[in-house]
């Protein structure tokens, strides 16, 4: 009984993460500006990968495996808003542009103009 909810709960995990990329990949395709499909990329897809290492993890029941799994959902966890935030910052910094709906521009004030 035990390994059949162990199956569901893998399946429910490993499908799950996989939405959360599927939901990544479309914010990378439809938003609008740079600094929005990072932030899409960033978040959905390290919850969706940390889902599906934790669907790996219950799957193969191995401590080794499992802690190697979670050892990647921390460094996945801690590495990608980092990265993401660096790229939007060298973004700003090379002069892309805002989406023109944009309404609040904090980094503004940070950056000097180029003269």
């Amino acid at each position: 009984m035990i390994e059949v909810s162990i199956q569901y709960l893998t399946v429910l995990f490993m499908i799950a993460g996989a939405f959360f990329i599927l939901v990544a990949a479309i914010g990378i395709l439809r938003l609008p500006d740079l600094y929005m499909r990072v932030s899409a990329a960033a978040k959905a897809s390290t919850l969706g990968i940390g889902l599906s290492l934790l669907g790996v993890a219950l799957h193969f029941n191995e401590l080794g495996i499992a802690s190697r799994a979670v050892a990647t959902i921390v460094f996945i966890a801690i590495t990608s808003p980092v990265a993401a935030h660096l790229i939007g910052r060298a973004a700003y910094h090379n002069g892309v542009p805002l989406w023109e709906k944009t309404t609040v521009d904090e980094l503004k004030s940070l950056f000097k103009e180029p003269e």
